[in-house]
C-alpha cells in the first residue's frame, strides 16, 4: 500500500491536499472514506502508527471507494516534516563531474520544510540565482523512532521510498561552500511525490536497494542515470549514520544524492524517474523580483 496525498482543486486556486493509500490492484482511495473520522495527513498516518489499520481497511472496503490512479491529481505527500536531510556528493561518478572528492564522511545538509512542493507545482528560479540546478534523488522516508541504530537494522525503521527533486542555487555555493544552507533553502526546492512507496513492495521488484536506478531528466530527455549501488555511503549507512547525530522521527527524510545535477530555466521541466517507484515532474519558472 503506498501513501500519497490528492489534491482537490487548482494550484493556482489553492487547492487542498487529502491523504489517500494506493493499492496497485484496485486504485486510490481516501483516508477519511476507509476510516471514518480520520482528518490527518499522511504524516500523521506515519506518526500514530495507523498504516496497518488503514491497509487492512482498505483491503476489506467496496471497490466503489477506489477511483483509478490516472484520474486524480498528486499533491505532496505532507508539507511540514520534522527533518529534511540532504546528503551531497554521494554517487563517485557526480563528485569527479564537479571536481570534487567523495568525502570521507557523508556530507550531510539540512532544509526547511517551506522548500516543499509536490508533482506538477512550480520550481522557481530566485532572482538572486543565475545558475540553478535539479537533482533527482531517492528519497528515505523515516516510519518510526529512530536513535542510535546500526546499518544491519536501519531499513527496520524505514516506511519507505519517493521520489524526489532537490533544488541549488549553484552560483551561490560556488561562491562560498559555508553558503551552503542559503543555496538550497529557497522556496520550491524540494519536491516529492506522488507516492511513498513501502520497501515491501520495492522488493518485489529488486533484489535490494541497491538495484535501483534515478534518473535526472529535463524536457523528457536523460540527462544523468545511475544505480544505488554506486553510492559511496547506501541507504541503510545514511539511517545509521544520522540516528546517532540525532533522533529521526516518524516523516523526517534523507535525501540520498544525485546521479547528476541538471541547470534548470524557465520553461523547462525537471524529472526524477525511478523505475518501479515512481515519476515526479515539476516545471520550471522565474521568480518575480
Amino acid at each position: 500500500m503506498r501513501l500519497c496525498s490528492v489534491r482537490h482543486g487548482s494550484i493556482r486556486d489553492g487547492s487542498i491536499e487529502i491523504a489517500a493509500v494506493i493499492l496497485p490492484d484496485r486504485g486510490v482511495a481516501l483516508i477519511r472514506d476507509l476510516l471514518p473520522g480520520f482528518t490527518g495527513d499522511v504524516l500523521d498516518v506515519l506518526t500514530t502508527g495507523t498504516a496497518d489499520a488503514i491497509e487492512a481497511a482498505a483491503l476489506a472496503a467496496d471497490a466503489s471507494v477506489f477511483r483509478p490512479t490516472d484520474s486524480v491529481t498528486f499533491g505532496a505527500p505532507y508539507r511540514h516534516p520534522r527533518m529534511l536531510w540532504g546528503i551531497g556528493l554521494n554517487y563517485v561518478e557526480h563528485a569527479s563531474d564537479l571536481a570534487e572528492g567523495v568525502p570521507d564522511e557523508p556530507a550531510s545538509f539540512i532544509k526547511g520544510d517551506h522548500t516543499i512542493i509536490g508533482p506538477g507545482e512550480n520550481i522557481p528560479i530566485p532572482w538572486q540565482s543565475i545558475r540553478t540546478t535539479a537533482e533527482a534523488e531517492l528519497g528515505i522516508v523515516i516510519g518510526q523512532y529512530c536513535r542510535d541504530v546500526e546499518a544491519d537494522d536501519a531499513l527496520d525503521y524505514v516506511a519507505g521510498v519517493v521520489p524526489l527533486l532537490d533544488q541549488t542555487a549553484e552560483d551561490i555555493l560556488q561562491r562560498n561552500p559555508r553558503f551552503l544552507t542559503r543555496s538550497k533553502n529557497f522556496p520550491g526546492f524540494f519536491s516529492f511525490g506522488p507516492s511513498i512507496v513501502p520497501l515491501s513492495e520495492v522488493f518485489e521488484s529488486y533484489d535490494s536497494l541497491a538495484d535501483v536506478t534515478v534518473s535526472t531528466m529535463i524536457n523528457g530527455a536523460v540527462h544523468r542515470s545511475n544505480t544505488v549501488s554506486n553510492m559511496r555511503y547506501d541507504p541503510a549507512f545514511l539511517v545509521s549514520f544520522h540516528s546517532k547525530i540525532m533522533p529521526l522521527y516518524p516523516g523526517d527524510i534523507i535525501s540520498t544524492g544525485t546521479p547528476g545535477a541538471v541547470q534548470v530555466r524557465p520553461g523547462d521541466v525537471a524529472e526524477c524517474r525511478i523505475p518501479g517507484i515512481g515519476v515526479l515532474q515539476n516545471p520550471v519558472v522565474a521568480q518575480p523580483r
